[in-house]
């Protein structure tokens, strides 16, 4: 641990958990997993759920930085980063800007497009009448909500009537829905730390997509990692990776998703910037591939902490 601050140099620590959003309990469990691995190294750390007066609460509490891991709105979008710049309180990942972009899967695409990045073609549906639009991208489709995590609300569709009940779904969580080309092929993810790109891992579920019952409780799903690609391929898809976070103004840590179609081209899919830190996440696997155990993993993302007011 020789290139991180001392435990005792993080000061106070507020774990940020739980909050309002569809991701509540991921949150939760999340970051009591953070909180423990942070009080068995020694850190001096309290966990938060975030509520209207959170910004009291830190003020009250004498905290020196925070270690977000709030997923979905609220706490990935910018909003928190931005209450937390407003009382200077140092925080984990990316600020207001690469959080807020990041969590707005089709500003997200338009950027990489204009940059001349793959990423499957999209839509936005905000009524009816937006049907047409998606249906002219060509079945099959995958429907999302727009700004939500952990593949909530998400559905294949193949014809009209699905696609106007996926968009129904998907509109229970966002009155943006995003319209997506589904791509045919295999699934990965990239984790990013400290702008170095971890193991990829392949991701491999009996499901259509890698969906939340996959994700959280799914005992069928299987990872790979080492994921086996061609040294050439992998070195290659982890520089596109790390072009499409930094792209967005993600910083400190994250997660890219891609695919890789049936003729082997990359597409990338979306920019995760606080990831899972369950049992099941992903950025730990990973980690762990590279030699970076759970409790280093965790000490290294606090690293991430923004620089102000003499912030280590």
């Amino acid at each position: 641990m020789s290139n991180i601050a001392t435990d005792e140099a993080f000061g106070k620590v507020a774990v940020l958990m739980g909050g309002g959003s569809a991701e509540r309990e991921i949150s939760l469990n999340s970051g009591g997993a953070v909180l423990a691995a942070l009080r068995g190294h020694g850190v001096d750390a309290y966990g938060l759920d975030v509520g209207e007066d959170l910004l009291e609460r830190l003020n009250d509490g004498g905290y020196e930085r925070a270690f977000i891991m709030l997923h979905g709105r609220g706490g990935e979008d910018g909003v928190i980063q931005g209450a937390l710049e407003r009382i200077g309180l140092p925080y984990t990942g990316s600020g207001v800007l690469g959080s807020a972009l990041g969590m707005d899967k089709y500003r997200t695409k338009a950027l990489w497009r204009g940059l001349g990045l793959p990423t499957p073609a999209s839509v936005l549906i905000s009524e009816l009448s937006d049907l047409d639009k998606a249906e002219a991208l060509g079945y099959p489709l995958i429907i999302k909500p727009n700004c939500e995590g952990s593949s909530i609300g998400m559905n294949k569709v193949g014809n009209r009537d699905q696609l106007r009940q996926a968009w129904q779904e998907a509109a229970g969580y966002d009155a943006m829905v995003l319209a997506e080309s589904w791509i045919t092929g295999e699934e990965y993810t990239a984790t990013i730390l400290h702008q170095e790109v971890l193991p990829l891992i392949r991701l491999e579920t009996p499901h259509l997509f890698y969906d939340y019952q996959a994700k959280y409780s799914s005992t069928t799903t299987r990872y790979h990692c080492p994921c086996e690609l061609a040294a050439e391929q992998d070195a290659g898809l982890k520089t596109l990776c790390l072009q499409a976070f930094e792209a967005v103004g993600a910083s400190g840590w994250g997660r890219v998703d891609l695919m890789l179609d049936q003729r082997r081209q990359p597409w990338l899919i979306e920019v995760n910037t606080v990831p899972g830190m369950t049992d099941h996440s992903l950025v730990p696997m990973s980690a762990e591939v590279a030699g970076i155990g759970f409790p280093e993993l965790v000490l290294r993302i606090l690293a991430t902490s923004r620089q102000r007011r003499g912030a280590l």
